[in-house]
């Protein structure tokens, strides 16, 4: 029989996919330099020449055994090494190779996460905003998602509302920092009060509680600032990373699993990791991505552009009366609406081929967002379309 509970998912398709569809037919029709798609998270940036020189010498004089054969089901042992030490210079931590799981993206990261730390039927709460597919990466484990309402004035946490909802049932919390939707990341006041709350209830409901960090824009920061390393500040901390945003590799598909090796059980984790791979078919990421990504772990992509489309979107924005919290890093910003239902918003929008994104989805209705890895000067061209649009519309 076919699986219902996957062909209802097909009438709920993502918001932000189906308006990337949207534009890429607007684009065939008007061309698509006059659609100003602000709708998917897809970096705009080149990989650094330093990745794609070591993937061709990879691939030119490499072992083509190591190269193209089955890695090892946690990952190259050399390839976590480098990624441990990586981690210990930039962060101080003492994590090991052993603490270190290789992963298909972010997304594979979190997969072995929620399923290390949770059984059927346990909670996991997170924050609004939030990324939507938090909702089918944990509820298809058999885990319950829980969202804990926004902080709108900052993006941080609220944490009446959270200390409210987090009660026996939750063995997980999950944050993303910096953020999608928000582009705002916690400061370590509010990591600290985290750490504090987490280790108070686990005193009080007699069990752990795992912290799980899903970190994909952590080298996409502004004003020179650093953000808070989550895992400095709460020993049971699983963070969840992708190269896709740092090193501009989306489709390469690489990342990882580090288990904070403070919490006495790390390299245990992580081998268990290996034995959940065996039940979702996740089977080791590419040897090639795997090489060429720890070779250049410690390096980036040119970033900054970013930092310059978020300035020129805030400054035109804010003037316009749109009230933004500022981010603080990613691609992403979190505009509130101009009237409260931001769907309308979205659709009014549209006329001016202004393709947005309503925050419904990511739990913050009157909101939407903005996806501003585009070229520049579509940026600056996009300015006069939400100048248009305001002044007809509002």
């Amino acid at each position: 029989m076919i699986s219902e509970q996957y062909r209802a998912m097909l009438s709920g398709k993502s918001v932000i996919r189906e308006l990337s569809e949207y534009a890429t037919a607007r684009g065939k029709e008007i061309g698509y330099e006059n659609v100003f798609d602000y709708s998917l998270g897809n970096p705009s940036v080149p990989a650094p020449k330093a990745y794609n020189d070591k993937l061709i010498e990879l691939i030119s004089t490499g072992d083509p055994m190591l190269v193209h054969g089955y890695s090892p089901s946690l990952g190259i042992p050399a390839v976590r090494e480098k990624i441990a030490a990586s981690l210990n210079r930039r962060f101080g931590t003492d994590y090991k190779g052993a603490d270190i799981f290789m992963t298909s993206g972010a997304a594979g990261a979190l997969a072995h996460a929620f399923r290390l730390v949770t059984a059927p039927g346990d909670e996991i709460l997170t924050f609004a905003p939030f990324f939507p597919e938090y909702n089918p990466y944990i509820n298809l484990t058999g885990a319950k998602l829980r969202v804990v309402p926004a902080s709108f004035a900052d993006f941080q946490i609220n944490f009446d509302a959270f200390e409210q909802m987090l009660t026996p049932r939750v063995h997980a919390v999950l944050i993303n920092t910096p953020s999608n939707p928000s582009g705002v990341a916690y400061t370590s006041e509010t990591l600290q009060a985290l750490a504090g709350v987490l280790a108070a209830k686990e005193k009080e409901f007699g069990h752990e509680i795992w912290l799980i960090s899903d970190e994909p824009y952590r080298e996409i920061v502004f004003d020179g600032k650093t953000i808070p390393y989550a895992a400095a500040f709460y020993p049971r901390t699983i963070s969840c990373y992708s190269f896709s945003k740092s090193l501009s590799l989306p489709g390469d598909r690489i990342g990882y699993v580090a288990v904070n090796p403070a919490c006495g059980v790390s390299a245990m984790l992580a081998t268990m990791c290996g034995q959940i791979s065996r039940g979702i078919g996740h089977n080791c990421p590419t040897a090639l991505m795997q090489l060429a990504a720890a070779d250049c772990c410690d390096l980036t992509a040119d970033l900054s552009v970013y930092e310059t489309n978020m300035n020129i979107l805030y400054d035109a924005l804010t003037s316009l009366g749109f009230e933004i919290v500022r981010p603080g890093g990613t691609f992403y910003m979190f505009p509130k609406a101009l009237e409260s239902d931001a769907v309308a918003f979205c659709k009014k929008a549209l006329k001016y081929d202004l393709i947005l994104v309503p925050g419904d989805s990511f739990g913050a209705p009157g909101y939407f967002r903005i996806a501003y890895c585009v070229d520049t000067e579509k940026i600056e061209r996009s300015i006069d379309a939400f100048k248009r649009f305001v002044a007809a519309e509002y």
